[in-house]
């Protein structure tokens, strides 16, 4: 059920509303956002009649913990765009490569995951540690910090192995130049955008090991909140700032979902129901959103 849903999904808004150079307005992606968020929570439906509410409560949770830690990546994406000079006409086309992309290496990653927990049961633990940890270092983070993309280690590795040509040249991914073939900005630009994901998945991934271990809830919540981003993003591009406190929101969670994962040592052995999680992950999403909104306009007055 989730194959058929994916491939008619990916049919319907990634093929049929993704025309090549068109700018894609805040309506139409509310209207693909609402697409795919009800998809999601669809899924989440037909799993509580299938397989029992607690499966569906534990994707539910997880996917909701992904969506948000997703908004994230568009603060760096709109970074990307701007620091190469993308034209906001090929945005649509850069961003369904890119997803496609981060979603076949998460799998990948998942996959290794989920092998690595079958056999090493601890490692569980030091996924808890590692979310506590950026949990923290998320909070207290500063979000007026400027990241370097000259800096940044992929753009060094492909600029090092790939003749780069910085000629627009549409949303081709190459170009023939006095014979020899280069590479464009925006194959670059789909390159570290699928990467950036993957390293966001680093924090991500672990934390949905926290909420479920179950191989269709972790597989699913992380395909259909990638699957939502393109369209979130062009939702919340020229809204970013008003949510500012929206990461101490992500971070609280985080740190949350860390200690749950730690409280299950043997020597402690404290379980906290999923239904306990949703709750968490729904009030501090849902706070953090409503208190940034609110900075936001007393900034403007």
């Amino acid at each position: 059920m989730f194959g058929i849903a994916l491939v008619l999904a990916l049919i319907f808004d990634l093929g049929l509303l993704s025309k090549k150079s068109s700018v894609v307005s805040t309506k139409k992606a509310l209207v693909q956002t609402i697409f795919w968020v009800s998809l999601a929570l669809g899924f989440g439906v037909f799993l509580a009649l299938e397989n029992g509410h607690k499966l569906a409560v534990e994707y539910i949770s997880a996917y909701l913990m992904e969506w948000s830690l997703s908004i994230d990546n568009i603060f760096v994406f709109i970074l990307i765009f701007t620091f190469f000079g993308v034209k906001e006409k090929h945005y649509a086309r850069v961003l369904l490569i890119g997803i496609l992309m981060a979603i076949v290496l998460r799998v990948i990653f998942i996959t290794v995951g989920i092998e690595l927990v079958e056999r090493f049961r601890w490692i569980l633990y030091i996924f808890g540690v590692i979310l506590v940890i950026t949990g923290f270092k998320m909070f207290t983070a500063q979000k007026d910090e400027e990241i370097d993309l000259e800096k940044n280690g992929v753009y060094k590795f492909l600029k090092r192995v790939f003749p780069i040509t910085n000629e627009e040249h549409g949303v081709q991914l190459t170009m023939i130049k006095d014979g020899k073939r280069f590479y464009t900005r925006i194959f670059i630009v789909i390159i570290m955008l699928a990467t950036i994901d993957v390293l966001f998945a680093l924090d991500s991934i672990p934390a949905v090991f926290a909420i479920s271990q179950d191989r269709l809830v972790i597989y699913t919540s992380n395909i259909f909140a990638v699957l939502g981003l393109r369209s979130l993003f062009f939702l919340l591009k020229g809204a970013v700032d008003k949510f500012s406190h929206l990461q101490q929101g992500i971070a609280i969670v985080l740190i949350f979902i860390g200690l749950k994962m730690l409280a299950e040592i043997p020597y402690i052995d404290i379980h906290i129901p999923v239904y306990i999680s949703l709750i968490v992950i729904v009030v501090c999403l849902a706070g953090a959103i409503l208190y940034s909104v609110q900075a936001a306009e007393k900034n403007e007055d």
